[in-house]
Formats: structure tokens, sequence, C-alpha cells
């Protein structure tokens, strides 16, 4: 009997353990709260989460949705299961506008949860089921290309999720053409080269966020920086909205102490000239290319970085937080000719004067070029050349040398047209006419080459020893006549 209560008892002890077991089992596998995991691999991002709606959850279906606890004025909202309704988790597929109208009726009072100062991945846990508005914490967004983050999420589970931040890019090019055979620009790209005193076209682009909808006011500023050698054509900057021509910019140029230009182009409300989400905004301006052109490979490189409204919770108007982008670059490239002159013995030779000139196709006509001599007059630089057809010409020979013909010569380049980092990589002189041979430097930008001078056939001196060679070959010649006539008469006088 004894033997019996204890395996009695056993049994029961063993049921209890079960028990206990199979409940901690079933808290373990139905948890009351949840957490959201962003994947986000920018640093220095806190995340909020605000409940707007709360419920019973069962089985995966949340009922009997109310205003949750985040919403201060839940009770002039009216109906929120019938909001509710038209969201779902994440809100991916749902109507963008009900989105943002849903964000524009709350008023937000403090979070339920936030991730804390962490990296990725952020969690944001403790939550109970229900929809939550997810963002960054103001003020903690600062990196470069970055932008608050603001979007719903429905919690029924523990959710992992991307954050629906969205920043504009922006991009700057320019147009090239070789004014000596091309009709024609070539497209947008990223590098060009130019002569000195051209006029260069160059295009500011941008597309807008796809959030733009969810903010009061977007703000967008170009900030574009022009390197000294290239001077802004005033009033030249033309600005688009979607293809369409806007006069809802200011444009303000400013020439800083280091010869560089800061050009800026700004509206403090681009939603009111018509802009939307993911709108493109171009701007289109020309600058000369002048004297202060770095020739070669450094090239003239010109920037531009975009600041934009980068946070829809204060983007009312005089209240624009702003981010900026990384910045983009173009270069434009310009070259010289040095023409060195020697005679045939490669000795610099002095009293030479040259002309170089281009062929234009538009005009037809060849234009003349500024040239530079060494103080000896035996080097001749023409800087700030573009690519092309060119003719040299020697307008003035050293006395005792003969003049050399005309030579024609086409520049040729090779650079970068669609690169972050754009080079210069190859510059040649090509011969078409004449007997010259150019050196070709990428680094400073240079064609060298030598021009010879060939000395002029040497006439006799009068009174020196060529004028007695004259006498003597003109006596022999006087002698052998005198010979030849006398051998004559004595054979006609022996025939008779």
């Amino acid at each position: 009997m004894k033997n019996m209560k204890k395996i009695a008892s056993l049994i029961l002890a063993l049921i209890m353990a079960f028990a206990m077991t199979a409940t901690a089992f079933a808290e373990e596998t139905t948890p009351t709260t949840y957490t959201i995991t962003i994947n986000n691999s920018t640093e220095g991002h806190t995340y909020e989460a605000y409940q707007i709606f709360t419920g019973d959850l069962h089985e995966g279906v949340l009922s009997n949705i109310e205003w949750g606890s985040s919403v201060s004025n839940s009770a002039s909202l009216g109906d929120a299961a019938a909001v509710a309704e038209k969201l779902d988790t994440n809100y991916t597929g749902a109507d963008k506008n009900t989105v943002d109208d849903l964000l524009k009726m709350i008023t937000l009072g403090a979070p339920v949860a936030d991730s804390g100062e962490t990296s990725n991945p952020y969690e944001i846990s403790g939550l109970a089921a229900g929809y939550y508005l997810v963002k960054d914490q103001d003020g903690s967004v600062t990196g470069e290309g970055d932008a608050y983050t603001e979007y719903i999420i429905k919690v029924v589970g523990n959710v992992t999720t991307e954050p629906k931040s969205d920043v504009p890019e922006v991009e700057k090019k320019v147009k090239d053409i070789n004014d000596s055979t091309d009709d024609a620009m070539t497209d947008w790209q990223d590098s060009a080269d130019y002569d000195i005193g051209d006029s260069v076209p160059f295009q500011l682009k941008t597309t807008l966020a796809d959030n733009v909808s969810s903010y009061t006011t977007y703000k967008v500023v170009f900030h574009d920086t022009l390197s000294k050698g290239l001077t802004y054509d005033d009033k030249s900057a033309k600005v688009y909205i979607d293809g369409k021509e806007t006069n809802g910019f200011t444009v303000t140029s400013t020439v800083n102490a280091d010869g560089t230009t800061t050009l800026t182009v700004s509206c403090d409300d681009v939603k009111a000239l018509g802009a939307g989400n993911s709108s493109v905004i171009t701007v289109e301006y020309t600058a000369t290319l002048n004297e202060n052109a770095v020739l070669g490979s450094a090239g003239n490189p010109n920037e531009v970085y975009l600041e934009y409204s980068n946070n829809p919770n204060k983007s009312e108007e005089g209240d624009n937080e702003t981010g900026t982008t990384p910045k983009d670059v173009v270069i434009v490239f310009t070259y010289k000719t040095i023409i060195n002159k020697v005679d045939e013995e490669g000795n610099p030779l002095t009293g030479a004067e040259f002309t170089l000139e281009k062929y234009n196709k538009e005009t037809d006509k060849w234009e003349a070029i500024t040239v530079v001599k060494n103080d000896d007059g035996t080097t001749f630089t023409f800087s700030g050349l573009d690519d092309g057809d060119y003719r040299l010409t020697e307008t003035k020979t050293p006395a005792g040398y003969n003049t050399i013909d005309p030579i024609e010569f086409t520049i040729t380049a090779e650079h970068d047209v669609l690169s972050d980092n754009p080079a210069l990589t190859s510059l040649n002189g090509n011969v078409t006419t004449g007997e010259i041979t150019f050196t070709s430097n990428v680094t400073d930008g240079s064609l060298s080459t030598d021009v010879v001078n060939k000395a002029g056939s040497t006439l006799p001196e009068t009174g020196g020893m060529g004028t007695t060679i004259f006498y003597i070959l003109g006596g022999l010649l006087v002698l052998f006549a005198v010979v030849f006539l006398v051998a004559k008469k004595r054979m006609s006088n022996m025939e008779r």
C-alpha cells in the first residue's frame, strides 16, 4: 500500500511538472510585445515609435481598432478602424495620399519606445500590437546624403524593415564641340575641352525625393562652384521644373577671394512652383573660359552639391531642416602649342615671326590665336587651345634663310566623358602638311615642335675669286672660238 502511495505521488508530481512546462512553453510562443528591426547601414540614427492605432490581436488579425496612445488629438479624428483599414504592413501598396493625409491629421504626443543610440540593425522593442509611426528623432540626422524617415508599420509580430527615407541626387554636366569639324554639340557629359574665350554650356540636375508630398514646404538650393579659369556669363542661368521653365528661383553669383565663383540657385518651396514627388529640376547656364584657365591634365574642375529639405516633420514655411548631397564634378580642359625656331643644326634661331590660326567650320574662316614669345624671340607659345584644325604661317623669316611653307596640323585629345573623376588620357598633334613632329605632354597640356629654317643659296661676291673665275672662263671661251675659226678657215683652203 505504501508503495502504491509513493507511485501515485510520483505520477502526480510528474503531471504537475509537465503542466508547468507546457504553460511556460505556451507563454514563450505567444508573446504580447514585439520588436521592429530596422536595417540601415548609415550610422547615427535614433528611431522613435509612436503608437497610432491599437487593438485586440488574435491569430495575426487586429480587431477592435482604436486610436493609439501617441495620438493626442484622437477625440477629434473620428473612427480609427475606418482609417486603419486603408493601411497595411509597412504601408506597402497602401495609397500614399492616405498615409500623407493621416500624418497631417494626427497630432503626436510622446513616443512609446525608441531604438536608442545604436547602429545597424536598429531595434525598437516592447511594442504592443498595433500601427506605429516610425521616424527619426529630431536632430539625430547629420550625415551627408541622408534624410529623416517617416513611415507607418503594422505590428502583429516581430517586423524587419528598411528605412523609407528618400533623398535627391544631383549631377553636373557639360557639353563639348570640335568647332573645326562638328555641326552640333555633344550630349551632356562629364568633361570637355575648349579654347580660351569660348562660352561653355553647363547643366545642374536633380531628381527630387519620392516623398515630397509629405512635406509642407520643400527647399532646394544648388551650390555650384566655378574654378577661376571660368567666368559666369551674367544672367545666363535658366531653371526648369519637369521641362518647363520657371522664374521662381533666386540666382546669385559671387567671386571669391581665391578667384573662384560661387553660383547659388535657390527656392524655399519648390512645391509652390509645381514640383512634386520625383520631379526633375535642371539649371542651365554658360561660362567663358578665361586667361586664368589651367592647362593640361589638372584642367578646370567645377563642382556642385544640393541642399534639400530632409525632415517632413520640420517643413513649415521658414522652418526647413536641410541635408546635403555629395558633390559632383566636371572638368574643362585646354592645351597649348610651343614652336621652337631652329637652324639646320638645331640651334635656336632669332628673327622669325609666326601666326597660328584655327579653322572655324561655322564661320568658314581661319581665326588668329594670340602668341607669346620668349625674350630671345626663338620660342613661340600659343595657349588655351581646343582640339581642331590649325595652320602655322611664318610671317617673317630670319635674314639669309628660306621661308617655310604654311604647316597645317590637327590637335586631338581624349578625356573621360562619363566618369566621377574625369581625366585627360591623351593629347596629340597630327601634321597634314609640312615637316614637323610634335612631342606631347599630357600633364602640362603641351604639344611642342622644332621648326627648321634652311639657309638660302650663296651668290659670289663682287671683286672676289668668284669674279676671276668668270674672267678665266670667259677667256677660255674666246680662245676656243678663235681656234675653231682658224681651223675652219684652213680646212676651207685645203678643199680648194
